[in-house]
């Protein structure tokens, strides 16, 4: 081979690395990132039922959802088989993931049948949230306890998911800790919960609270629980200014995440469908910045 004909096909090589790698972009000078755009029907969602949420958000090009129970979509436990089959169709037939199910069960109270409760209706949830082509289960830190020592109680939600997150697995499922409650969605209170819950099965759902800046910061605070990430990220409007967005994404794409970064959204515009597609043009704006 000569000089020509060797550098033709270092190019040749090259142009072809840049198509088969999907992290890498042509053309356009930056990074690409697997991280994808969805919603948490909270507040965006909440009046819809599952053929409504599957028509706003495929006009949205919003290709993924994760459903809160008690909401108008009612994809609940007392389903019959026949009713979960449907739904699962549902979305199967249309642009429009399923990601999992956004439950309001906790494992905090010291009370041991109040907690074997809370347990068992998350059992409930995951074994719902296969059968309708879902991936995981949403749960909470919610508080802790007067008179109850911190610690103690941090432990007794790590181990609550912990067993959780070993029964999901043998259904395909991921325990989803959302960063949630007074004084538990503290990150170092995150992260010694899920030191009691050494089952990789039971993840953490980042949740964009104004404690993930205290201490040393959003970096720092990301940094304590970035390697128990799971497949859910819940955010707020991305243009509110009183959170670092474009921070937080840059935190994910540096720690080559590739899930899901759900809209949690907490205004009530009249157009929903028009809100949706703004934010996922910012979304988009913000995986180039």
């Amino acid at each position: 081979m000569n000089r020509k004909e060797f550098l033709s096909s270092l190019g040749a090589m090259a142009g072809l690395t840049l198509l088969t790698n999907p992290g890498l972009s042509s053309g356009n000078g930056y990074i690409q990132s697997g991280m994808k755009l969805g919603l948490v029907t909270y507040l965006w969602g909440k009046d819809w039922d599952v053929p409504t949420l599957i028509q706003n958000c495929s006009k949205a090009e919003i290709h993924g959802v994760e459903l809160r129970v008690d909401h108008a979509h009612m994809v609940m436990p007392n389903l019959s088989h026949a009713a979960r089959l449907t739904v699962k169709k549902q979305f199967e037939d249309s642009p429009v993931k399923i990601i999992g199910l956004g439950t309001n069960e906790q494992y905090d109270s010291p009370d041991p049948m109040i907690l074997k409760k809370s347990i068992e209706r998350t059992k409930e949830f995951i074994r719902l949230s296969a059968d309708v082509g879902g991936s995981g289960v949403k749960v909470k830190p919610n508080q802790l306890h007067a008179g109850v020592d911190p610690d103690k109680t941090l432990e007794q939600i790590g181990r609550a998911l912990d067993e959780l997150g070993a029964y999901a697995k043998d259904f395909g499922q991921q325990i989803r800790l959302e960063v949630h409650g007074k004084v538990t969605q503290e990150l170092p209170n995150i992260r010694k919960i899920m030191e009691a819950a050494p089952n990789r099965n039971a993840t953490v759902c980042w949740n964009c609270n104004p404690e993930d800046l205290i201490g040393q910061g959003l970096e720092a605070n990301f940094n304590l629980v970035k390697d128990r990430f799971g497949d859910t990220v819940h955010v707020r409007e991305l243009d509110d200014p009183s959170y670092p967005y474009q921070q937080l994404i840059k935190l994910f794409k540096k720690n080559k995440y590739d899930g899901w970064i759900l809209l949690e959204c907490r205004t009530d515009p009249e157009d929903k469908v028009k809100a949706l597609i703004a934010q996922r043009r910012i979304f988009e704006q913000m995986l180039k910045a």
